[in-house]
């Protein structure tokens, strides 16, 4: 606890880097999940599913 406390919570500006830093791998892993899931659901009505009958 004591290095993290040294290494990150000391000073602000290291703590709200960490917070960005951890923010920007949320964001990026919940984006590829719910995708995911959409592209799932919805798997035979998008675009790339239908593409093939109406391009020639």
């Amino acid at each position: 606890m004591k290095l993290l406390n040294n290494l990150l919570l000391k000073r602000t500006s290291t703590y709200l880097v960490g917070i960005a830093g951890c923010v920007f791998f949320f964001e990026r892993g919940f984006d590829m999940i719910t995708d995911t899931v959409f592209e799932s659901h919805n798997k035979g009505k998008l675009w790339n599913d239908i593409k093939q009958k109406y391009e020639q």
